[in-house]
């Protein structure tokens, strides 16, 4: 197996089977990251002396051409091929010959996997960032749009108090813009750059970190080369906490579908098409879509423990375990989005029952609105509880069926304008459009 660390002892299959595991599957998906970093790193190297300008131009043309030849999916790692970064620098070698033997100076393989795992994570939370964004922008145009349609809230699972599909919509795009909140703190973490750490330890080349940050976009350096290292596992765990959250945000959301689809509840429905039955009931609307969806994002919120656990009382350096956190991380990615996606694609089709509160089974829930309303005739709250307690007891309460809510966030107050403010100023901060354009100059030809 060709490796970057190779020299002539040859390791045993089975250790070499047992230590290499999934890296050479996962690795296929940073393939196009190791490109630009080693794009960054050899115009480094030839600002330093580290390479002369015929061998830079040579190794930036066919890593351009091969970075093409990865986003037409024309890329793979060969049989006998350790990783990655072993099969660009063999490909590059055998293109160009001897130049593409030095695309590793000033860099150990532990800062070139740093770079291409912040390289992929960056590139990964922006994609979820986009897809929150557009399932936010639904639930606020779901909320305005059935503002006005009421239906039960409730506590402990018992009828409670009147709420509407206006609040119930908002409520989880409110509770997105707290999770980016949470996402924007990891792409902060992320968007440093590691390369020039070497092994964690530095270099005697008189490297140019400074450089290599600009061309790759990244926000600011990793400075310290020793906690550039100890950032592995680090930086997983912090976007492990926020993937977690937007997980925990879609799982209640799934619940709350699975409910309100029952016949009990009844508050929703489907085209029929977007659910499933049953092999021995013929009446069935099964809600699998939700129900898969609260699964894989309650299988989600472990993650954070999952990462801790793998990196629980490691002391300071590099440590093989690292690798296995992409078997963690990157699956992680695919499942948040696919959830993302399928509850944006769900709730487009989402129909809401108008008449819900005309079942007298939830007369009660206007009590609070009745105790208010005396209070508001002058009654002390204690004694309007007690007349309105004593009127359900003889079943004479008959509450007219209005709700007066206008306070902030409330019923007929939704401040969805606000949380549309709140959710542009995270998305804003995120400045996508920077690492974009410092991508986009160093694959030009």
């Amino acid at each position: 197996m060709s490796k970057l660390w190779q020299k002539t002892t040859n390791v045993n299959e089975l250790v070499e089977s047992f230590t290499v595991g999934r890296d050479r599957e996962l690795d296929r998906q940073m393939a196009a990251f190791d490109v630009l970093g080693s794009l960054a790193h050899t115009q480094m190297l030839q600002t330093i002396g580290l390479l002369s300008k015929e061998d830079l131009q040579l190794v930036q043309r066919e890593l351009k051409i091969l970075y093409r030849e990865i986003e037409s999916d024309n890329f793979e790692i060969e049989e006998g091929v350790e990783d990655v970064h072993s099969q660009v620098e063999v490909l590059l070698t055998r293109r160009i010959g001897e130049a593409g033997k030095k695309i590793h100076s000033g860099r150990s393989r532990n800062d070139q996997v740093l770079v291409d795992l912040k390289l992929f994570f960056r590139h990964e939370l922006q994609q979820v960032v986009e897809e929150v964004q557009q399932l936010f922008n639904l639930l606020i145009e779901l909320s305005e749009k059935h503002k006005n349609v009421l239906l039960p809230g409730y506590t402990h699972l018992q009828v409670a108090m009147p709420s509407s599909f206006g609040l119930w919509f908002g409520a989880y795009a409110e509770s997105l813009t707290d999770d980016l909140e949470l996402l924007l703190a990891a792409y902060k973490i992320t968007n440093k750059n590691p390369l020039g750490s070497a092994a964690g330890y530095g270099s005697s080349f008189p490297l140019n970190r400074t450089l290599t940050t600009q061309l790759l976009g990244f926000e600011n350096l990793n400075y310290n080369v020793v906690y550039a290292q100890m950032g592995r596992g680090k930086t997983e765990r912090i976007i492990a906490q926020a993937l977690s959250s937007i997980a925990a945000t879609l799982s209640r959301m799934a619940m709350d579908q699975c409910l309100y689809l029952s016949q009990n509840f009844a508050f929703v429905s489907y085209p029929e098409n977007l659910t499933t039955g049953s092999s021995i009931m013929p009446h069935k609307k099964n809600p699998d879509v939700w129900e898969i969806m609260r699964g894989k994002c309650n299988r989600l919120q472990a993650l954070p423990n999952d990462v801790a656990i793998m990196t629980t009382n490691l002391p300071s350096g590099y440590h093989r375990e690292m690798q296995l956190l992409k078997e963690l991380l990157f699956p992680a990615f695919t499942e948040l989005k696919s959830c993302l996606h399928m509850a944006h694609f769900m709730l487009q089709h989402i129909e809401v029952k108008t008449n819900i509160l005309d079942d007298p089974k939830y007369a009660y829930l206007f009590s609070v609105e009745e105790v208010n309303k005396q209070v508001l005739n002058g009654v002390p709250f204690r004694d309007a509880y007690k007349q309105v307690g004593m009127a359900i007891e003889q079943g004479d309460f008959n509450p007219a069926k209005e709700v007066r809510h206008t306070h902030e966030g409330s019923i007929g107050n939704l401040c969805n304008p606000q949380i549309v403010v709140g959710m542009n100023s995270v998305l804003q901060q995120f400045n996508f459009s920077k690492t974009e354009a410092a991508i986009s100059s160093l694959v030009a030809e």
